[in-house]
C-alpha cells in the first residue's frame, strides 16, 4: 500500500488512497502509527469515495479507535487529495491561488479551502462546523443549570480543574490556567480525564493560558493518542471557550508546541481553522506488516 506522511503544525498523519481498498483499518492503524516498529504518526487517514461530498475521510487514531473529525487531519487531507488528483475536479492550473473541497466525516460534511503556492498546497482553512454545547451532543454526563458548560469544577489527583466542555465535532474539555502551560502535569491528568466516567465516549483535554486578546498558548491531550504537538479541533474548542468567557477577540492565534493555528468565530456561525501543512515523505507499506 502506497502512503504519504503529512504534518500540520506537528500533528502528523499517514494518508492513503482507500477508494478501492479494504483492510482491517484499526489493526493497520496501530501497526503503521507505531513510532518504533511502523511509520510513526498520530493517526491513519483514509481517502474514500462519498455520495454526499467530493470525498470521504476516515481517521483512525494510533490506538486503533476511530475519531469523528480532526481539524489538522482535514488540512492534511486537503493537500493530499488535491495534489494526488483525487478530487475529481480539474487539474491544478499554474498560478491558481486556491482550491475548495467538501469532505464527508463522521461528524458531518466539512468545507475546506486550500491555498496554493507553485501548484502545491502550503496552507489550508477548515470549516469546523457549529460548536455544540448541549450535554447529550458532546456527550457528557453532568447535571448543570446553565448551557454552555463553563468553569465546571472537577478535581483529579488533587489538581483542581475549571472546565469548559463542548463539542467541535468531537468532545473537548478546556481548562484555562494562570501559570505557563509547560508547568502543567498534562500526561498524568490528561490520561485520567480522557477516560473519566462523565465522558461516555472519552474526551480531548486542552490546557490554555491567555496571553492577550489575540494570543493563547496551549497544550493538548488527544483522545486515543496522548499529548500531541497540535490539535485543530482542540484549538477550535479553546477559541470558542475563550470567547464565551470574554477572554479573547473573534480571531486569535493558538500557540501550540508544534506551531501556531489561527481560529475565527463570530459567535453565530461555523468555526474556521487555518494553518500550514506539508508533506514529509512518501513510501510503501509492505504486505503482511499489519
Amino acid at each position: 500500500m502506497k502512503f504519504s506522511k503529512l504534518q500540520a503544525t506537528g500533528n502528523d498523519f499517514i494518508l492513503a488512497n482507500a477508494r478501492t481498498m479494504e483492510a482491517e483499518w484499526a489493526k493497520l492503524a496501530r501497526a503503521m502509527c507505531d513510532r518504533h516498529f511502523g511509520v510513526g504518526a498520530d493517526g491513519l487517514i483514509l481517502v474514500q469515495n462519498s455520495t454526499v461530498a467530493d470525498l470521504k475521510m476516515r481517521l483512525f487514531n494510533c490506538d486503533g479507535s476511530e475519531a469523528e473529525v480532526s481539524g489538522n487531519g482535514l488540512r492534511c487531507f486537503a493537500k493530499y487529495a488535491i495534489e494526488k488528483g483525487l478530487t475529481g475536479k480539474t487539474s491544478l492550473q499554474a498560478g491558481q491561488s486556491n482550491r475548495t473541497l467538501t469532505v464527508e466525516t463522521l461528524s458531518g460534511i466539512r468545507k475546506l479551502k486550500a491555498y496554493m503556492l507553485r501548484n502545491k498546497v502550503n496552507r489550508a482553512e477548515v470549516d469546523m462546523g457549529l460548536p455544540r454545547f448541549q450535554p447529550e451532543q458532546i456527550p457528557v454526563k453532568v447535571e448543570v443549570d446553565i448551557i454552555p458548560i463553563l468553569n465546571y469544577s472537577l478535581v483529579i489527583d488533587a489538581q483542581k480543574l475549571s472546565l469548559s466542555i463542548l463539542s467541535v465535532g468531537n468532545p473537548h474539555a478546556v481548562s484555562f490556567l494562570h501559570q505557563p502551560v509547560a508547568d502543567f502535569p498534562l500526561a498524568e491528568i490528561g490520561s485520567k480525564l480522557e477516560r473519566h466516567p462523565m465522558f461516555p465516549r472519552r474526551t480531548n483535554f486542552e490546557i490554555a493560558r491567555v496571553l492577550s486578546r489575540g494570543k493563547v498558548e496551549a497544550r493538548v491531550w488527544e483522545r486515543g493518542v496522548g499529548e500531541t504537538l497540535a490539535c485543530g479541533s482542540g484549538a477550535s474548542a479553546i477559541a470558542v471557550a475563550a470567547q464565551l468567557l470574554d477572554y479573547v477577540d473573534k480571531q486569535i492565534d493558538i500557540i501550540l508546541p508544534g506551531g501556531t493555528l489561527t481560529v475565527s468565530w463570530d459567535r453565530v456561525g461555523e468555526v474556521l481553522l487555518a494553518g500550514p501543512v506539508e508533506e514529509v515523505f512518501t513510501g510503501e507499506w509492505l504486505e503482511g506488516r499489519s
